[in-house]
């Protein structure tokens, strides 16, 4: 299964030119940045799990992810959830719909008795992990050390192309919910070659959210990446123009991206150019691209069709 050394591709966007690491054409079914943190899952041997256990969103990208790695490893996976939404429960679509083809067991906590006011996490550390060899738990959005192995590859890999391409200097710039990826990459861009940069902005929880994530996993602030205000709030899976109108003009560099995490990522980057940022930068496409089977049914309907702009030039 090919999980490593995906294309980097040229777009040229609001008179910039950016390089596009195109993580999203990784294996179909187990793509973007959940492929390269639950590669050491895949790619390692487990002889006593049958069980995954998970929890997050019910349209996750992490969930579908999941749901294909227990496929491929023949183990079923439990993914918890806070609450599934009736329409999408009558109406499967996106992550949803693909993780139950994979045979994923998504369980609504909201009908549990024995909750007693738990969250996802603490339900299942108090109620479901036994101890046992069978399981195997992976945190919301893979937020753990067992992600550094494969996010390390990628750095290798993006500081590979730097050399390979004369780059004296070179920002990555992606998009962060628990901030797993950026920091990883960061940190081992740190050891093998400081001119690298990693820039992120926080989708979820805003910026002291994604601080306190980082240092869940890293005590030295100074192997943080720099993180990027956003110029307003925006609430985490709520509709914004601005994002939809961002994604149809993305729509002219002949790449989709998707619609929850990559708008906010270009309008931030955005702003760093008109704060002045001259280096060179490379994007990375995390996948995702099957929550648009959800979210762009939900654009248009509130927003409505809208002409895509040409802004290549």
């Amino acid at each position: 299964m090919k999980l490593s050394h995906t294309p980097v591709e040229t777009i040229h966007i609001w008179l910039h030119k950016v390089y596009v690491k195109r993580d999203d054409l990784l294996h179909p079914e187990f793509s973007g940045n959940k492929a390269r943190k639950f590669a050491y899952f895949l790619e390692n041997d487990f002889p006593s799990v049958r069980r995954l256990i998970g929890y997050g969103s019910p349209q996750a990208n992490s969930l579908y992810s999941l749901s294909a790695l227990a496929k491929l490893k023949g183990w079923q996976l439990d993914y918890y959830v806070d609450h599934l939404p009736s329409y999408l429960t009558g109406h499967p679509s996106g992550n949803y719909r693909a993780a139950l083809a994979n045979g994923a067991n998504i369980i609504d906590l909201s009908n549990v008795v024995d909750r007693d006011g738990l969250d996802c996490e603490g339900y299942i550390r108090q109620r479901v992990l036994t101890g046992s060899d069978e399981q195997l738990f992976v945190p919301e959005g893979g937020r753990c050390a067992f992600a550094e192995p494969g996010v390390s590859r990628l750095a290798n890999e993006i500081a590979g192309w730097k050399v390979a391409e004369q780059l004296s200097e070179l920002v990555v710039f992606l998009p962060s919910g628990t901030g797993t990826t950026a920091l990883y990459l960061q940190k081992q861009f740190q050891t093998i070659d400081p001119s690298i940069s990693v820039m992120t902005c926080a989708v979820v929880g805003g910026d002291d959210y994604l601080t306190k994530q980082f240092f869940e996993l890293e005590q030295d602030e100074s192997l943080h990446p720099h993180i990027v205000p956003a110029a307003k709030r925006y609430h985490f899976g709520k509709l914004y123009h601005d994002f939809y109108q961002i994604w149809h003009e993305l729509k002219s560099t002949g790449i989709e991206f998707e619609l929850l995490y990559d708008p906010l990522g270009w309008l931030c980057l955005k702003h760093l150019w008109q704060q002045g940022l001259d280096a060179p930068v490379l994007y990375l496409h995390q996948g995702g691209l099957l929550g648009n089977e959800s979210m762009l049914p939900r654009y248009r309907r509130k927003f409505g069709e809208l002409i895509p702009i040409t802004v290549s030039e």
